[in-house]
């Protein structure tokens, strides 16, 4: 009798990534995946670092899973972020645990689940990646049959004073372009519509070797990859994340040339103060940010922006609040993602002195969201009567008569519709502009 695992995965698309290559190795060993943690014999947890409240929030499931198994309890392990920050001290946190998987042990889960399974109480692989790892996941193992996110590049040199991720992922290390040409050459032959360039710091990409760029111009290797993927006939190309000190204004050029590179950029400011932004050690300063804002506002196509801030970072006075604000108002972004500022044990800003109290984070947080959402219903309003091409994902949590999907442009967009639509692009008039959402009706197909 085969041992089943169940893998449930908390985070970034990083980390969604990391799951399905683990689906993989899992399924090669001989493994059984469940889709439910009720009878598995084994619950593989995949964990975000983070922020403060996606850590805590893994150990509550461990402990949610421990009352519900009692008299039958299954071989429980921790991967990812958390388990490479916090390593064997896992085992005394969490004694129900027995696998702790960092983030480079990916392909060595089915060996770690093996040890415990024959009765090792606990199994701990910190190690780096061996040599040859590959990143082959085929598409019985992606999380969607029509998106795939297709790694580019794994970890952070930037050190950020808040960040977590150089130290839980590690220094950058990027994949060759021909490896990734290859995945996207097959991810066209199973019939995905869109790909996700994820990593990190996509914008960061460095690989050793030019193989796969032989031909392709750009400024950066990045700007050269995005061409080369460009012409493997991949329906629709998404990227993220982007880091503004990396941000070359040749990226704009080169989705401008290419159809296929979609109009959205995600490229995360953090804050609207320069002093803030050398406390945070993010390299840039606002000039610095809104040259880029520029460049990609005067693209030949209009460009969706999106963009994350943190408020209430150490330090951070109520000019430095406003500021951001001004920010936000003159960008004008098409998306938010706000967080309050948490301590990450490790960083350099755990160092400083938090200052900025929760009552006042919760009331920073509570105005720029409320700026925020003034443009964005102003600008969601303008795509009223507007056609975009949606690629229908699934059925729409709001109405079991309607579908969703995202736009080119990396906007939700609903309509009326049915199952039989998966995974085909529609042509959608849109008739009405929801908070964080379109509504539409299908014109005709593409």
């Amino acid at each position: 009798m085969r041992a089943t695992v169940y893998l449930e995965t908390f985070g970034c698309q990083m980390n969604v990534a990391d799951s399905e290559r683990a689906d993989v190795r899992l399924r090669a060993a001989g493994f059984d995946l469940s889709g439910s943690p009720e009878n598995a014999d084994v619950i593989i947890f995949n964990t975000c670092s983070v922020r403060e409240r996606a850590a805590h929030k893994v150990f509550t499931r461990i402990g949610e899973v421990r009352r519900q198994r009692i008299g039958s309890e299954p071989v429980v392990g921790v991967m990812g972020c958390v388990a490479q920050l916090e390593g064997e001290s896992i085992f005394d946190a969490s004694p129900i645990v027995n696998i702790v998987a960092g983030t480079r042990a990916t392909d060595r889960l089915p060996q770690l689940i093996s040890r415990a399974l024959e009765g090792e109480r606990r199994v701990l692989d910190l190690d780096e990646r061996a040599d040859g790892e590959v990143w082959d996941v085929p598409a019985t193992a992606r999380t969607s049959k029509y998106v795939a996110f297709v790694p580019i590049i794994e970890g952070c040199n930037k050190f950020c004073t808040y960040c977590i991720v150089p130290f839980s992922r590690g220094r950058e290390s990027s994949r060759t372009a021909a490896d990734i040409i290859a995945e996207i050459h097959e991810l066209c032959h199973q019939g995905y519509k869109e790909i996700h360039l994820i990593g990190q710091n996509v914008n960061s990409y460095r690989p050793k070797t030019e193989a796969g760029l032989e031909g392709f111009k750009g400024a950066t290797p990045f700007c050269r990859l995005l061409r080369a993927v460009a012409t493997t006939g991949m329906e629709r190309i998404k990227f993220t994340t982007s880091f503004p000190r990396d941000f070359n204004p040749d990226i704009v050029a080169a989705i401008d040339e290419h159809e296929s590179l979609c109009e959205w950029i995600h490229l995360p400011v953090q804050s609207g103060s320069d002093r803030i932004l050398r406390a945070m050690r993010r390299g840039h300063t606002v000039s610095d940010y809104l040259q880029r804002i520029e460049a990609v506002k005067n693209a030949a196509r209009p460009m969706s922006i999106t963009s994350d801030i943190i408020v209430g970072f150490p330090g951070e006075t109520m000019e430095d609040f406003r500021e951001t604000v001004k920010l936000v108002e003159q960008v004008g972004y098409d998306g938010l993602y706000i967080f309050k500022y948490s301590e990450r044990h490790g960083t350099p800003a755990a160092k400083l002195n938090d200052d900025v109290s929760r009552e006042e984070k919760s009331a920073r947080f509570a105005e720029l969201e409320e700026a925020q959402r003034r443009f964005q219903r102003t600008m969601y309003e303008r795509y009223i009567d507007r056609v975009l091409n949606v690629l229908v994902e699934r059925p729409s949590s709001k109405s079991e008569s309607d579908m969703t999907g995202h736009s080119t442009c990396h906007k939700v967009v609903n309509f009326p519709g049915d199952s039989s639509m998966l995974g085909d692009v529609k042509r959608v008039r849109v008739t009405a502009a929801k908070q964080n959402s379109l509504y539409g009706e299908i014109i005709s197909a593409p």
